[in-house]
């Protein structure tokens, strides 16, 4: 026993290795001297206190001591894995459901721990990072989620193991700000005896400080990075050594977070408030100025409340309607009680204008004896032309279908958006001088080559179209059909036979659309989808308004085989169960081979997925069925062919689509600016006055309800579903506003 002994301490002892120069300056303060750290080696477990072996661990280390005299090091080492043997204790925090300390064998995932342990993200919101190890840790990404918890897996990762802290962060975290509040920490506790750590962590903290205050430059980014190498290389003792982590995992792992900071002066998750003028305009990617117009519409000043939002979304009417509206996910008054209702006021002030036949008198810039070819007539590539037109380009959309809109025509319904408003608002900015050829496919009817020699720059934005084939047996036969090819085909008015019985397999927007125009056209529909309801990519008021109108959702069945049987299509589908967490946060549908559902319909809708079809040419470079494109600029391999929107970032929303046609707007100038040797367009919106004052008082009231037509009535027809606020109820909405807006309050 007592040769294991001596060996199971050992061990033990070794672990002092790891421990940071903190320790070392509490043995010499316990023997007297100064408090200071030493250089090491020798390290404490070879010649600590007294000149003698120490172990200077945390409490962790000492309460498995008992465990391994009584079981030997053998047992202890069998739990974990090689060269990580035993269990490591967590302090589980942040933005995760189940927090506390957790104990786990050495070698478990990172996603297992946050997931399986910790339950997952607070309101199942987009997981973004972990940051481990305690203020000198490193962050994680959510790429690195299968990363097992050891030592030397972490420490590749650019983390620590530490004393075991582990802080989730999700999706509203600024990674540039948290590498800021921990090296903050690490600068107040330098012991300031060596200049790499006392100097140069007070120097990083100053770039930091700068870049979240919206004054960070370019060189900033290889100056942290070199101060951050140095720092690490160069400190004596353990704090100054990792101190750098935060900043150099970041850096890798986040930089994109770092450049948009610098170059848009823009936090997105919203923290940094030198850069947030309100929450709600920070989380729209058009940057909309929500308190302002909701601010004159309370004031009954409807043609400054629309001008006001067309200075940065040509399509209000449109985005009203079906914009998934971000800023209310952000919204201040979520705080009280419910949201604003942004998207439906935003609506409210279009057809307020219409209805008052308010006009727009958009001014343009002198024109540009330069051409640019748009291919693709949907939202990204109508806001591309539209923002160039008015620099003072020549625009031409090339679109293959019959009208201009894409997916808002052929993807959306009319019982969301109403072909009129979707009209008069291209309309609008066709009238600005942009040209469209419909009815033109590029590849067949012109060749994509053509396009580049007689244009000056090009803009690919043709969407995601195509849809996704859920691969098993009998989906060839002609009563399966493509979700998104029926859409379209609906809207061009090519009517198909779809029976009584409709099975729509997905659980996206686009499903939820496939199932209410069946069910409009007299149809039973079920949406078959292979996860849990709360799962689901759809809105869920979109759900909700499906649910309403009689159509069934079946969860957890997965698609086996079809065939005919007796004059109706036999639907064999797996029942599935749930399995482990995916890199989507969500626990992996497991079809069980042994329990099969059979269901019989006369029309089974494909609608999993959708991709772009890039088949007019083979010479644009792709990643994952999208089109390539450089991050800042939207420049492809291609000389001056720039891409944008769905056939970039496949399907996304709308107001998605708008932002990226008036940021390549932007890159587009800006090279053919630089082709002329002249200094890009800079915009100048006109001064529309904002009442800037903070409600007196705030009373709760919760978000006020959108009439819309009942259950019975819509399925009757395509007429539009939600029949938008009055004038009163309007502005009582927007009286909710708690204008965060505005930064000062006057004092009395």
């Amino acid at each position: 026993m007592g040769t294991d002994f001596s060996f199971e301490l050992r061990i033990v002892c070794n672990a002092g290795a790891f421990v940071s120069g903190e320790e070392t300056a509490l043995i010499n303060s316990v023997q007297g001297s100064v408090a200071e750290p030493r250089p090491r080696p020798p390290f404490p477990a070879q010649k600590g206190l007294n000149g003698q072996p120490t172990c200077i661990n945390n409490v962790e280390t000492w309460a498995n001591v008992p465990l391994i005299i009584k079981n030997g090091a053998n047992w202890f080492k069998d739990v974990g894995v090689i060269k990580n043997g035993g269990t490591k204790l967590f302090s589980l925090s942040g933005k995760i459901k189940n927090t506390g300390l957790v104990e786990i064998p050495m070698g478990t995932s990172l996603r297992e721990v946050v997931f399986e342990i910790g339950g997952g993200i607070i309101d199942n919101k987009p997981f973004k990072a972990v940051q481990t190890g305690g203020p000198a840790g490193g962050c994680i990404p959510d790429s690195l989620l299968d990363l097992p918890l050891t030592y030397e897996g972490l420490s590749e990762a650019g983390a620590i193991m530490g004393s075991g802290g582990m802080i989730v962060l999700d999706s509203e975290t600024c990674m540039v700000d948290m590498a800021r509040y921990f090296l903050e920490f690490s600068t107040e506790e330098s012991c300031g005896k060596c200049t790499p750590c006392r100097e140069g962590t007070v120097q990083m903290l100053e770039i930091l400080n700068r870049i979240c205050a919206g004054e960070g430059r370019e060189e900033d980014l290889a100056a942290l990075e070199r101060l951050a190498s140095g720092v690490a290389a160069a400190s004596l003792c353990g704090l100054g050594q990792n101190a750098s982590n935060p900043v150099l995992s970041t850096l890798k792992y986040f930089r994109h977070e770092y450049e948009t900071h610098i170059r848009e002066k823009r936090c997105k998750p919203g923290v940094c408030l030198d850069l947030v003028k309100a929450k709600c305009i920070n989380a729209c990617p058009l940057e909309q100025d929500v308190p302002g117009y909701l601010s004159l519409i309370k004031e009954s000043r409807y043609e400054e409340a629309y001008a006001l939002i067309y200075q940065t979304n040509p399509m209000p009417g449109i985005c009203g309607r079906v914009c998934p509206h971000p800023c209310m996910d952000v919204c201040v008054r979520n705080q009280t009680d419910d949201a604003l209702s942004i998207a439906k006021i935003k609506r409210f002030a279009a057809d307020m204008a219409r209805r008052k036949g308010i006009k727009l008198n958009i001014q343009k810039a002198p024109s540009i004896d330069q051409k640019v070819a748009v291919i693709g007539g949907g939202p990204g590539g109508v806001a591309v032309a539209y923002h160039l037109e008015l620099i003072g380009y020549q625009c031409m959309i090339f679109e293959e279908l019959p009208k201009l809109g894409g997916m808002l025509r052929y993807g959306i319904p009319g019982y969301r958006l109403p072909r009129d408003i979707l009209d008069e608002e291209i309309d609008f900015i066709l009238n600005t001088g942009v040209e469209a050829k419909t009815g033109v496919r590029v590849g067949d009817d012109i060749a994509f080559e053509d396009i580049q020699k007689d244009y000056d720059a090009v803009f690919v934005g043709v969407g995601a179209h195509k849809s996704l084939l859920l691969n098993i047996p009998g989906e060839d036969l002609t009563e399966v059909k493509s979700g998104i090819e029926f859409l379209r085909e609906a809207e061009l008015g090519n009517t198909t036979e779809i029976g009584q019985r409709v099975a729509v397999v997905g659980g996206g927007n686009a499903a939820i659309d496939v199932a209410r125009t069946c069910r409009r056209m007299g149809a039973g529909v079920e949406i078959l989808y292979r996860r849990e309801r709360n799962g689901m990519p759809a809105y869920e008021e979109e759900i909700e308004d499906a649910l309403a109108e009689g159509i069934t959702l079946r969860v957890l069945v997965a698609p086996k085989s079809i065939s005919r049987d007796n004059g109706f299509l036999k639907f064999e589908l797996f029942n599935c169960k749930l399995g482990k967490f995916d890199r989507s946060g969500r626990r992996r549908p497991v079809p069980m081979e042994d329990n099969i559902l059979h269901r019989g319909y006369d029309t089974i809708f494909s609608t999993i997925g959708q991709i772009p079809d890039l088949a007019f040419t083979k010479a644009l470079t792709t990643k994952k069925n999208t089109i390539s494109v450089d991050s800042r600029t939207l420049s492809t391999n291609l000389e001056s062919v720039f891409a944008g929107g769905d056939a970039v970032t496949g399907p996304a929303r709308v107001v998605d689509a708008l932002a990226a046609g008036k940021r390549a707007a932007v890159e587009i100038d800006r090279y053919l600016a630089q082709k002329r040797n002249e200094e890009p367009f800079k915009e100048e919106l006109s001064s529309i006055n904002v009442t800037m004052e903070v409600p007196a008082k705030q009373i709760e009231q919760g978000r006020f309800k959108t009439p819309e037509l009942s259950p019975e009535e819509r399925i009757k027809s395509f007429a539009e579903v939600e029949l938008g606020f009055d004038e009163n109820t309007a502005k009582e909405e927007c009286n909710r506003c708690l204008r965060c807006d505005v930064k000062e309050v006057a004092s009395s």
